[in-house]
């Protein structure tokens, strides 16, 4: 699935991240107590939660909405950190823009980056503005400022403006995550549509390419692009195969852009989740009849939630990860890539 020398990096490389994605804040909490002459954490310390029973295991209801589809009408709804995410400042003062931001994925890492101290820009399909709304309103109550930029980013003119109506709307641009997708499964390749092909390239890959190019002028050195991939970047599901293959096409553009960016002092990585309960899976992204099965052969035995994959992209963002660039972090329940 991968040659030995990339997994090897992505593995050992994702493993540290996570860790200090998850270890960061006690560390520098406990080290404060330290350095004033305490013996142990200043604040009690987290307790441990099994990852097996973190989140349901029980198989997801059948359901269907018409694509993009909204969370807010998910049963049950995906667990984006509203209520659990606790920020610490690891992002004080910088500005993000995040694509597919009202839902799923997205919404995680924009209610993370406003937690953390950033100000964000979400953009999102038109007709997920309730959703949108829904993140705004979470942003500012985390003191932060929130742009809303609906917009289908199927063209080059609409993905020139995403970013420039972000850049105008905060100020400048340090954080760029493409994350918005398009997803469809099919049986056989004689059941997908010249359409369905083409739409899923020109939303997973083209835009990519379309909202890179034209935020790199705004981004400063040190900056962050933080591409979302998937297991099927090296593992492909036989039902996904246009949308698989535009993953595979992610991974591959994120370390040849980062080969070609270290040189202007900006990093650009890739997330590479499995079985995430988002809105994909009910608008489509999963075969009829098989939204029961979604996640449970995970060794962990259950489908994640975004909540679980905010930190990592926290942790790609922010300072102390600066010499991570053209990597990948798994977050797959235990299947092993990358």
């Amino acid at each position: 699935m991968v040659d030995e020398g990339t997994s090897r990096r992505a593995i050992l490389g994702g493993a540290a991240i996570g860790l200090a994605a998850a270890a960061g804040p006690a560390l520098a909490q406990g080290g404060a107590a330290m350095a004033a002459g305490g013996t142990s954490p200043a604040t009690p310390p987290v307790p441990l939660r099994d990852p097996r029973t973190k989140y349901t295991s029980t198989p997801f209801p059948e359901q269907r909405q018409p694509w993009p589809a909204l969370q807010s009408k998910m049963t049950p709804r995906p667990d984006c950190g509203e209520t659990s995410y606790r920020g610490s400042g690891r992002l004080a003062g910088r500005r993000a823009l995040v694509t597919g931001g009202d839902s799923g994925i997205g919404r995680a890492a924009a209610i993370a980056f406003a937690r953390e101290g950033a100000d964000v820009a979400i953009n999102y399909y038109p007709t997920e503005e309730p959703d949108a709304r829904e993140v705004a309103d979470l942003i500012r109550q985390a003191g932060r400022k929130a742009v809303l930029i609906p917009a289908d980013i199927r063209t080059q003119r609409a993905c020139e403006k995403v970013v420039a109506d972000a850049v105008k709307g905060l100020g400048g641009l340090d954080i760029l995550v493409n994350n918005a997708a398009y997803q469809q499964s099919k049986v056989d390749i004689s059941e997908i549509s010249d359409e369905q092909f083409v739409r899923t390239f020109e939303t997973n890959i083209f835009a990519i390419f379309r909202i890179s190019k034209a935020a790199i002028p705004s981004l400063p050195a040190g900056a962050v692009i933080i591409n979302t991939g998937s297991v099927n970047s090296y593992d492909p599901g036989e039902e996904l195969l246009d949308y698989a293959s535009t993953k595979g096409a992610i991974l591959i553009f994120t370390k040849g852009l980062a080969k070609q960016l270290a040189k202007k002092g900006i990093r650009v990585n890739m997330v590479a989740p499995g079985p995430i309960w988002t809105p994909l899976q009910v608008a489509g992204g999963q075969l009829p009849g098989k939204l029961g099965e979604f996640g449970q052969d995970t060794p962990l035995g259950r489908a994640g939630q975004p909540a679980e994959l905010a930190g990592l992209y926290v942790a790609l963002a922010e300072d102390t990860a600066s010499f991570s660039t053209g990597t990948a972090v798994g977050a797959h329940g235990g299947h092993g890539n990358p």
